[in-house]
Order: structure tokens, then sequence, then C-alpha cells
């Protein structure tokens, strides 16, 4: 429910969490000084950027300039609002939120998201219950035992069986005081053309329960037991799916994906419970679409390698060479896992066994090697044309590929097979590259518009450390707030963000991890994180000796009115107000010349 959420319990939340516990769910984060570093989740990028400090609590990536906090982290990592991600690390981490009865207003309240996942899971329990039931759903229990899945596995993956019939589900879920409408809005049921209701959309299939990689019920996926078409039919786009971020399996494939540093990459659904039922339990499959960005950069965050194992026909290997350049553009390592003709890794493992496939997945091509044998046959090698036209095929990749020793060592490679003069071929990816261009990534563009704005609007040196003292010390806000320093800022994001600290701080201080919180503006968030992991270690006397400095260089606007109020004064001879102005110079200049002990 959206009830308010009080002050001191997100406080004691945010104490109990870890952030680098949350943040390593889903990013591999290596030990770099006092920090961490990782790949970020939100841009591609091929050399970390993305920062997580242990001791601050904040994360900033310094590529596309996100930042901030273990909250922060989750709401825009999984999509949810704030009240969503205090209510999943209360969960995880054992605190206890208020929750009183809800009024119809609060009901009413609920976020559209919350809605759904709860229809998800409303339905889920329901396809589950209809598996075995009765005839159509014994008819789907025994396809199941026919191909193979255990009853275990049956019950792991939560599979489930929509019988057949209009309205089945429609009428469970409006027993649930589910409005169709809202069932629509989740994917579970279809308005009728002529607007006189609706009808659900999985109908005398088995389904599969699509999770995203916290768990959660987002989508369906359903399969007909005989030859009818389509064969697989996939819940739509909805508020809490979308195809080409999630991947089917992954909430349970996590840890092993960690533990093997590698993952295999299937296309179907059951060729990823077959797997997993033999215990290669590091697989994920796409759901109904080819691998995206989005897919990669979430692999990314558990694994070093992937595998691609698609069927052995030529649509699977056209699906292989799709999805070859994003890992090229992702910087990550992936290798083709081709099976025997006539075999999809459904039937392979169960077919031929464990041990088979592993000897299979240790001889899988990188990259590079898996482009050339398809490149040679389509076109061959025995002729000049068939050559030239392999070349041709390869120049992409092999530009693309960074590591310049890697690029080397595929160009020797490739020459060798073609049995052509590798300095030619070297001639010609050089000729290819620079008539291309170099064409940056989504994360280099992102760097680069943030360098750039970072350039344009950075303020001055004093101000930049001025905040990023308030933000690592508390106890230096109330000298900046005494000496009225934000006010001269010249800088309006500076500025702003400095007025934001000074307000949140003025009753009580807090530290960086808190006011990064409370921050709305997502640039400024992402600013202000940066800034506070910046290394300041000064004590007492260093920010007196940089509030001086910049009270130096930056006097204060009144100052100018207050000479001209002391010389008007002297003028009108009115000794009794120019006395008074004397003195309100003698305190401000006493003030910037403190003597610093």
């Amino acid at each position: 429910m959206a009830l308010p959420i009080p002050e001191e319990k997100i406080t004691e939340i945010r104490h109990a969490t870890d952030i680098v516990d949350i943040v390593s769910e889903s990013v591999m984060l290596k030990k770099a000084g006092k920090n961490l570093l990782g790949l970020c989740p939100f841009h591609a990028e091929k050399t970390p950027s993305f920062t997580v400090s242990p001791d601050k609590q904040i994360f900033h990536c310094f590529g596309c300039g996100v930042g901030g906090n273990v909250f922060s982290f989750l709401m825009k990592h999984q999509g949810v609002t704030f009240p969503e991600a205090v209510r999943m690390l209360a969960d995880r981490y054992g605190v206890d939120l208020p929750r009183p009865e809800a009024t119809a207003a609060q009901r009413r309240a609920l976020t559209e998201r919350e809605q759904l996942l709860a229809v998800n899971q409303e339905a889920m329990g329901f396809f589950q219950r209809c598996l075995g039931q009765g005839g159509p759903g014994r008819r789907a229990k025994d396809y199941l035992d026919r191909r193979g899945i255990a009853a275990e596995t049956i019950e792991r993956f939560e599979l489930g069986y929509a019988p057949p019939g209009w309205d089945n589900l429609l009428r469970f879920l409006t027993g649930r005081r589910v409005a169709p409408a809202l069932a629509e809005k989740a994917g579970l049921a279809v308005g009728r053309r002529d607007t006189s209701g609706h009808y659900d959309r999985f109908r005398d299939r088995i389904i599969f329960p699509i999770r995203d990689a916290n768990g959660r019920v987002v989508g369906f996926g359903g399969r007909v037991m005989g030859d009818d078409l389509p064969k697989y039919l996939n819940s739509p786009e909805t508020p809490v799916y979308n195809k080409g971020r999630v991947l089917y399996g992954l909430d349970r494939a996590k840890a092993a994906c960690r533990q093997a540093r590698r993952v295999f990459v299937v296309e179907g659904y059951f060729d990823a419970i077959a797997l997993f039922q033999v215990g290669i339990e590091n697989t994920v499959a796409t759901l109904g679409t080819a691998l995206t960005a989005d897919h990669i950069r979430l692999l990314k965050g558990y694994v070093e390698r992937a595998v691609l194992v698609f069927d052995s026909d030529a649509a699977g290997v056209k699906a292989a060479e799709r999805s070859i350049p994003l890992f090229v553009e992702a910087g990550m390592e992936a290798a083709v896992l081709v099976l025997p003709e006539g075999d999809d890794p459904d039937t392979y493992v169960r077919r031929r066994g464990r041990e088979a496939f592993d000897k299979l997945a240790d001889k899988a091509l990188g990259i590079i090697a898996f482009l050339t044998v398809s490149a040679v046959a389509r076109h061959g090698q025995q002729t000049v044309e068939g050559k030239v036209r392999v070349i041709n095929d390869m120049l992409a990749p092999l530009s693309a590929v960074s590591d310049t020793m890697a690029r080397s060592l595929h160009i020797r490679d490739l020459a060798a097979r073609l049995d052509v003069d590798e300095s030619a071929l070297l001639a010609r990816v050089r000729e290819f590259s620079g008539n291309r261009g170099r064409v940056s990534g989504p994360g280099e563009r992102t760097l680069q518009t943030v360098s750039m704005s970072m350039a344009a609007g950075k303020g001055s040196r004093l101000e930049r450390q001025i905040v990023a003292m308030m933000l690592q010390h508390p106890q230096a806000v109330a000298e900046v707030s005494r000496r009225r320093l934000v006010d001269r800022f010249e800088d309006p994001g500076l500025k702003k963000m400095g007025m934001e600290i000074l307000a949140q701080c003025a009753e009580t201080p807090r530290d960086a991890s808190e006011i990064v919180q409370h921050i709305t503006d997502d640039a400024l968030q992402g600013q202000a994180a940066a800034l506070a992991m910046e290394q300041v270690p000064w004590n007492d006397q260093g920010w007196k000796v940089v509030m001086t400095q910049y009270e130096a260089v930056r006097p204060h606007r009144n100052d100018d009115d207050l000479l001209a109020k002391i010389r008007t004064a002297e003028a009108d001879n009115d000794f009794e107000l120019l006395t008074k102005l004397l003195k309100d110079k003698q305190h401000r200049a006493s003030n910037r010349q403190e003597p610093i002990s």
C-alpha cells in the first residue's frame, strides 16, 4: 500500500542497508582504493566508471552522471517509486514498517505498478491451480511429463495452465475485485472489438510466469500443446513488462551466473528449463525477441562471458549473428555454441545429457571465429571472389574490436585461413575504420555530453570545494551558513545545490547519503553524489582557509551597498547612522579575518 512511511523508519532502513550488497547484485564491482568500481548499469560503457562508496553509502557514474544513495539506485535500476524502494529494503533487512488498515482513498492511491504486479501474482496462482485439475488440466500436466519436465521443476518455475474458454481468468479476477480494464492493462485480457467487454488473452496454453531479476511476476508466456498458431504467445508490453529488458530465468540464474562467471543464452522457455533441470542453472532465455543492448547491460552485472546457444538451423545462426555487434559494442566477451543439425538445447540435453553439452560448450567459438566460419560457409574460400566477400563481411567486426592486440591476432588468423597477405588485410581494416570514422556508442556520447556540460558550468574551483565540504563534513555547513557564502555563488547549479544543503541541514546535520536522498532533481542528485565522493581531507583550519579565500575573491554584493550608505551618511552629516554603518563594516571585516585556531 502507498501509505506514508515515517522519516525515522526511512533513516533506520538506510542505516541497516549496505549499498554494496544491493548494487553488487546487478553490477560486478572490483576494489579501487576506498571505493568499488564497475560497469555502469545505466549506459553502455567498456571502461568502468560506475563508482560505489561503502563509507558514504552513495554511488556515482562519472560516465553518464547518474548518482544517489541506495534508494536512488533501486528507483533508477528497478523503475520503482521511492516508497516501493523503501519497502523492498525494509523487507530484505527485517525492518518493520507500520501497516495500518488502508482507507478507501489510500487503496485508490495504490500506484499503477503495484496494482499490476499484484494482478499478475493473482493470475499466476490461478494458472498454477488449473494445472492438473480436471480433464484439460490433466492433459496439460501429461504434456509436461512427455516433455521431460519433472514435478519439482514445474513447482520451481511455477508453471501453470490457462484453461479453454473465453473468460475463466477474468471471472476469477472479478471475484477478487480486479476490474477488467486493469486486467487488460496487465496484458491478461483483450478488449472486444465491439467494445462489449473483454476476454482472456491466454486460453488452453501451458503458462510460463515471467519474472524480473528481482523475482516479481511482470508477464506471462503461453504455449499451445498441439499445432495451433501462434505456437507461443507472450504478454504485450505493459508498464511493468518490457521484453527488451527482461530475460526469462534470470531471477533463478543469478547466483549460478556469478559463480560460473558465464551465462548460457537460449531462445525458448523449454530450452532454459531443460538446461536448468540437468544442473546448468546459469541459463537465461530471450522472450520472443532478439537480444538487446539492455539485455547485455543486465548480464554484465553478473558475468564476464556469454555463450549464445541458438538452434542449429539458419534462423538460429542468423539470430546469433545479429546479437554479436551488441556484445562487441558493449565490450563483453561472447561465444557461440552451434548444436548439431536438427537439435535445440532442449532436445539435445534430453537426448545426450549434461556431459555432452559441457563438452560442446568448451568448444564454443568466440565472436570473430564464429563470424569467420559463417562467412566462409556463405561465400567459400576457394575463389578470389569468395575470399573478397569473406573479408568484406569481416571488416566491420574486426574494426569494432577495441583491444589492438586481440584485433591483430584475429587479423593474423583470418589472413592465414584465407591464405592472403596479413599486411594487406591489416591495411584494408585500417582503411575501413578510417572511412567509417569513429562511431561512438551510447555510453561514449553520454560521457562526452556530460564532460562538456561540466566544463561549461562547473563554476569556480572554490565553490565546488565549499559544496564538497558541506556534503562530506556536516559540521562545516553551519559556518558556511553564518558567513552567507552560498549567497555569493556565481554558478547557478552549485548555488542551487548549496541552498538545498543549507535548507536540509538547517535544524539537524545530515550525512551525504541522506542529503543526496532528499535532492529530487536527478541532475543535481548526480552532481551532489560526485562532489560527495571527492577527496576533501580538510580539518576545521582548512575549511576556514578555503572560506576566507572565497570571501577575498568573491566580496559580498551587499558590501557595495554598505559603502554607498556610508558615503551618503557622511554627506548628510548623519553621525548616528554613520557610527552604526561603520560598526557593521568592522563586524563583517572581523568575520572574514577571524583568527585561525
